[in-house]
Order: C-alpha cells, then structure tokens, then sequence
C-alpha cells in the first residue's frame, strides 16, 4: 500500500500504522487505553473518535473475536484509518465510519453493542493551548463533539451490562463521573497514570458498566517512567505485548 509524502510509517507491537507528519499522531495514551480494555467475551464494539485507528486495530490484533466499528468526525483521518485497517488485514473484523457519532442514533438501534471505548479530546475549547493543526486542536479539544455528547452516544449504543471504557484527565473527573451516573453508566473500574512514583496522575483510565450497582475498584497506579527516566517494566510489557 502506497505511503503519501506527507505521511509517516510506524510500527508498534506487530502492527503497522500512516500517520500525518503534522497532523494527528496518535500517543501513548491510546496504547494504555487499549491495554486497559477487557473485552474477551465481547463481540460487538464502538470506538468512538477513531483517529488514525491505532486503539481498534490494537484490539482486534490482541483479541481474535470482537468486531469494531469506528467512528472518525474527520474525514481525512477516517481515510487514513481504512488505509490502516486495509494495511493490517483487519477488513474483515473493523468497519470505519465516516461521521459524527452524534448521528449513530440514526444508524443503529439502542442497546446494540456490548462495549464502547473512546480517547475522546479533554479540553473545552477555551481552555488550553489550540494546535495549528486541525486534525490534533479537534483530536485535544471539544470542537466536534462535548463529553457529554460522547457519554450519551456511549449509554445509547450500549446493552444493559454493556462496558465503556475511556482514558481521561484527572482534572475533570468529578465532571466526568457526574455525567456517567447521569446516563446510567456506573464506574466499577479506575486506574490512574503517573509520570513517576510521587508525581500526579496526569490521567486515568475508567471502565463503566451501564445499569449496574454501585461499587468500584481502584486499581495499582501504572508509571510510566522510573526514577532513571526510563520506561518501568510494565510499561515496557504494555509496549511490547
């Protein structure tokens, strides 16, 4: 498959993946949210803001029986994302749609998917620093689409017992918890990301059950770094796997 001269060929696991140069490039963020996702007796799933289609092409290489739709706003990265599926022989198992997820109501029934999972942007728009670059400032910012947006889609496209699993900035997480409940998606699985051991969590990962009871569990803390700045052993495994 031909490579556009404004695109990069990278590698991660045993994948292959066109990336803008100076665009959208995906981050580590999507390679933890992807490990975090236990989906082994789920069949049906929704990416939600697919991007480059890093997280499900990940997925349905580590998991052989999910299918995956994604869903990409922008269309030039929903392009790139086939591209990708196409590269990775995964037609097959992961279907991209061109849209905003908003119109998924349109698009399938309630209750139709057993997971969804999302990187969603999580800056408002008039909060931090907006990229030059359209693909990253609508990928890092609330452009397209609110969180609250994202949430009701997910709760919509979900069975009862359906799981969302989302990686996030733990400075809006009182916000984000207020509007899953609101949606009946009840969080029941938390780990937080730190730089190094002492440091803050700079995000946390969620996984969120719709209609079910209360209760959560709070994982370990995952490091990214040790105190040589090199990548901890988890981390390295979560890489590598």
């Amino acid at each position: 498959m031909k490579q556009d001269t404004e695109e990069t060929l990278d590698s991660i696991r045993d994948i292959k993946i066109f990336q803008a140069k100076d665009g959208y490039r995906f981050s580590i963020d999507a390679v933890l949210l992807e490990n975090f996702i236990s989906a082994k007796r789920l069949q049906k799933g929704v990416e939600l803001g697919a991007g480059s289609g890093i997280i499900s092409i990940l997925l349905a290489a580590r998991l052989k029986g999910p299918k995956i739709i994604a869903v990409e706003v922008q269309k030039p990265l929903a392009e790139r994302a086939r591209r990708n599926v196409s590269l990775n022989k995964l037609d097959d198992r992961i279907e991209i749609i061109a849209n905003d997820m908003r119109a998924l109501k349109k698009m399938f029934p309630a209750n139709a998917f057993d997971f969804v999972f999302s990187n969603p942007p999580f800056r408002k728009t008039k909060t931090g620093r907006l990229s030059k670059f359209e693909e990253r400032a609508v990928a890092r910012h609330e452009i397209e689409i609110t969180l609250q947006d994202l949430i009701k889609t997910a709760s919509y496209l979900l069975k009862h017992s359906g799981k969302f699993f989302l990686i996030y900035h733990p400075f809006r997480l009182a916000e984000l918890i207020e509007m899953l409940l609101k949606s009946r998606l009840e969080p029941k699985r938390m780990r937080f990301v730190h730089s190094k051991e002492g440091d803050e969590a700079k995000m946390v990962l969620i996984e969120a059950v719709k209609g079910s009871g209360t209760w959560l569990k709070i994982d370990s803390p995952l490091y990214l770094y040790d105190k040589d700045s090199d990548y901890t052993p988890e981390l390295k495994i979560i890489l590598d796997k």
